[in-house]
């Protein structure tokens, strides 16, 4: 199946912003999921979240003492939503590229770099902010909190830095930008309801109450990329470089360095 022709590569920032509203999204067609398949996702990644908190219990064991805990426990409900996500687009779609717009491209490339710049930068300015009103020492995000009195080993500070870097900004946007942006569009919204929608639950969907104000800054970038490309490559570069700093900072507190 090809391309259509309104998700081809547009040329130049004012062309994309104008193309938002002058050339809807096509029509959806072999795509048998919507709501409810965010839905099952979701509730995959809240029970395998509690299940294996349950288990830490059952063996007396703590997720902050626990190495192997803090891997598993930050690690696998995210990247198992995600596979669900994508299994779902085969058995109830048309696969991942087509109903993800699951591609990559030398300007979605280009756009998720310079929206993920302009995230780092209002991230910053916003994170700033949030700690003087909440306070210093609430000033952190769950993965945070797990590692910081974690002491991990370098192998597993490591493998938290490539997740929270690499693999968890691509898991995420599966969720959020991928299938959740296409639940919206399946039901004929425009991809302003679907930039709006997704922003907010991507916020909420941390389940971090007292940074839900932050984590909507931290999305609008990354959702834009999603907004101006039509594609899902350019959100996932922007979410990589929106997390790079953050992800370096959790490394070198867990190894002790800051």
């Amino acid at each position: 199946m090809s391309e259509p022709e309104s998700l081809k590569p547009k040329r130049g920032f004012l062309e994309s912003v104008r193309d938002i509203s002058r050339n809807p999204e096509p029509e959806r067609v072999g795509q048998r999921w919507g709501f409810g398949a965010f839905l099952l996702v979701e509730a995959v990644f809240i029970l395998s979240a509690v299940f294996i908190t349950a288990v830490a219990k059952q063996f007396g064991v703590s997720l902050v003492d626990s190495v192997s805990f803090v891997l598993i426990g930050s690690i696998v409900p995210t990247i198992l939503a995600a596979a669900v996500a994508i299994v779902i687009t085969y058995v109830r779609g048309n696969g991942p590229k087509i109903d993800l717009r699951f591609t990559m491209t030398k300007e979605d490339l280009a756009t998720g770099l310079k929206l993920g710049i302009l995230g780092l930068v209002l991230t910053y300015s916003a994170a700033t902010i949030w700690a003087k009103v909440v306070g210093e020492e609430n000033a952190t995000s769950a993965v945070g909190d797990l590692l910081s009195g974690s002491n991990l080993p370098l192998s597993a500070a490591i493998t938290m830095f490539l997740y929270v870097s690499l693999i968890g900004p691509v898991c995420e946007e599966i969720i959020y930008r991928g299938l959740l942006w296409g639940a919206v569009e399946r039901q004929g919204w425009s991809r302003w309801a679907a930039f709006g929608l997704t922003t907010v639950i991507f916020a909420i969907g941390h389940f971090e109450p007292l940074r839900t104000s932050l984590l909507l800054v931290i999305a609008i970038p990354i959702g834009i990329a999603r907004l101006l490309t039509r594609r899902l490559g350019a959100s996932i570069v922007a979410h990589m470089m929106n997390n790079f700093l953050p992800g370096l900072t959790l490394l070198l507190v867990s190894v002790g360095v800051m």
